[in-house]
């Protein structure tokens, strides 16, 4: 299972709205980047009858709220696989346009550091997704 709550949901929508963040961080959030929070979301195990609803209140929710901290704290409770999978879709978004900008590594940088997740681990991820995307 991939969250512990019964709301899954509202978790569902959090995560959403980490990866429209780091979508929107660029000021270009394309269809390309939305269709890879879509597939991501689905991969996590989000229920494909609420998709449409989780990204729009997850793009209502990265709205209204100014923090990231916001959308991690589920998130770092997750076992490392799942976090991971997270990484590799936010790395995903960011390299969609076959470059990440200086806001977006820096998003990356400041996620790994809330995440819990080792510098190398991050690292590895990053060039895992950017040979996918030459």
């Amino acid at each position: 299972m991939f969250f512990k709550k019964d709301d899954k949901n509202e978790d569902f929508v959090k995560v959403a709205a980490l990866l429209i963040h780091a979508a929107k961080i660029d000021e270009n959030f394309s269809d390309k980047e939305e269709e890879i929070i879509h597939q991501a979301l689905l991969k996590l195990g989000a229920d494909a009858q609420n998709i449409e609803s989780i990204i729009k209140d997850g793009k209502i929710l990265e709205e209204n709220t100014n923090q990231i901290l916001d959308f991690t704290k589920e998130v770092k409770m997750m076992d490392e696989e799942k976090k991971k999978e997270i990484i590799e879709s936010l790395w995903r978004i960011i390299y969609s346009n076959k470059e990440a900008d200086v806001y977006e590594t820096n998003l990356m940088r400041r996620l790994a550091g809330l995440m819990y997740i080792d510098n190398k681990v991050m690292g590895n991820i990053k060039e895992k997704i950017k040979k996918e995307n030459p």
